[in-house]
């Protein structure tokens, strides 16, 4: 792997995942990596228009570069939401033109967006005229059975027309019926070959793969062909993969050491955050726990370890007395 002098600053990135990239989970992935991407789950126009905003934008600036993923389809809702993201210091707008919930469906947004296009070039026409912070959509490869590489290029292109140079490609058909989101994300197949089309074409903007993508090994061979890999799923059950990238693709070797102390050493720093959110907000230590439970997977000793972090008896316990349970319980991790 030889990363190139200047990477792009979407070289790799942790997908927008409901219910799991909230901003405790950011904060954990960025001890892992200083330089990866971080999005936010998901924020519907709805509930910044009409709900608490602080709860939904709040972060900590140690998150940098971080991303907003919006969910919307109406222009004006969109830029007002926009203009709060880069009011509340994200670094990058981006629009969900990829989920195939049907709860989402039913907002009209979302993957059912790309049967759209030029809605979504308004969309993007009003948020890049709101804000002076990058604009950009993940999508799919197309919607259905509709499998041709037309569509999503006629996508992309109608889309760029408005201002977006950024697009992130979930290389699976959404189906829009018969799938839940789950299997949305496993049935369709994978066709990378179509993101490489897409960046054969369009070799101005920045085009990212996303989709089962689970090796360093496939990271590289993608990173010949487009410009940045973003990966959901395994980076979250398996966080520690995120401590290898910035040797690896960003070219930064700072903090090269023993794996076993630099995985206990996250996990205390991730206890001293938990202590300073119960102080700050009154968040409960497992709420935060939740998204590390990951650390220690594939070392002896890990399950025992993961077991005393999930369990509800404990609760009441201060977080660096469960970190010492887990690790007398797990007693090999360190091994």
């Amino acid at each position: 792997m030889h990363p190139e002098t200047s990477p792009s600053p979407w070289r790799l990135s942790v997908a927008p995942m409901m219910d799991w990239t909230d901003r405790h989970c950011r904060h954990f992935h960025r001890l892992l990596s200083r330089h990866a991407r971080l999005y936010t789950e998901m924020v519907t126009t709805g509930a910044l228009l009409h709900g608490d905003v602080q709860r939904h934008l709040d972060f900590d600036a140690g998150e940098h570069p971080v991303a907003l993923q919006l969910g919307g389809s109406e222009p004006d809702a969109l830029a007002h939401c926009a203009k709060l993201g880069a009011q509340w210091g994200y670094d990058e707008i981006n629009l969900n033109c990829g989920c195939p919930s049907e709860r989402v469906q039913r907002g009209a947004f979302g993957a059912c967006l790309m049967a759209e296009p030029q809605l979504v070039a308004d969309c993007v026409k009003a948020m890049v005229d709101a804000v002076a912070i990058p604009v950009t959509v993940k999508h799919r490869i197309g919607i259905d059975k509709t499998e041709s590489y037309g569509f999503v290029r006629d996508f992309v292109g109608t889309v760029a027309e408005a201002g977006c140079s950024v697009f992130i490609v979930h290389a699976r058909n959404a189906w829009l019926k018969g799938l839940s989101p789950k299997e949305n994300r496993e049935v369709p197949p994978l066709r990378y070959e179509l993101v490489h089309r897409l960046k054969a074409e369009f070799p101005h903007l920045v085009i990212c793969t996303n989709g089962g993508i689970t090796t360093d090994a496939q990271v590289a061979a993608e990173l010949t062909q487009v410009d940045g890999v973003m990966v959901g799923r395994e980076a979250y059950h398996n966080p520690w993969w995120l401590a290898r990238w910035d040797a690896g693709f960003f070219g930064d070797h700072g903090g090269d050491g023993e794996i076993a102390l630099e995985r206990e050493a996250v996990e205390e720093q991730m206890v001293r955050y938990m202590e300073r959110e119960a102080a700050r907000a009154g968040v409960p230590w497992h709420a935060i726990a939740r998204h590390m439970l990951g650390l220690y997977n594939g070392l002896p000793g890990a399950r025992r370890w993961r077991q005393v972090w999930s369990d509800h008896k404990l609760k009441g316990v201060p977080p660096a007395q469960v970190m010492a349970l887990a690790h007398a319980r797990g007693e090999r991790l360190a091994a």
